[in-house]
């Protein structure tokens, strides 16, 4: 029965054969894996994740139309796009006691740009 010790020094000999090539680049910069990290956090919540969703296929939504199709509360509902607005995901404009949410199309395209697509 071989040892840890023979197993493992033949890992070694397979590491120093060159059995890949090793990584020398990532696929993001620190400085944009520092600054998205909160934006999947924000994105990491199914209920915000399902918000964007809704606001990216509206185009544009009031928040009083989000509380039926989250099944949530208004003061849930505002939580959750607070979160999204501080990541930068979405942005809100007052008319009159409601809050109008988009999505932040730059933003969006930044994610997707980073992520490969």
């Amino acid at each position: 029965m071989p040892s840890r010790l023979a197993s493992r020094s033949a890992a070694e000999d397979s590491l120093s054969a060159g059995c890949c090539a090793p990584l020398t680049k990532a696929s993001i910069s620190v400085a944009d894996a520092s600054e998205l990290a909160p934006v999947f956090g924000a994105l990491g919540d199914p209920v915000r994740l399902r918000l964007l969703s809704l606001v990216a296929a509206q185009g544009e939504v009031c928040s009083c139309h989000l509380e039926e199709p989250l099944g949530k509360s208004q003061p849930t509902v505002s939580h959750h796009t607070k979160v999204l607005a501080e990541a930068g995901l979405i942005t809100g404009e007052r008319r009159g006691r409601w809050i109008w949410w988009s999505v932040v199309p730059e933003r969006l395209a930044l994610l997707r740009r980073l992520l490969g697509e």
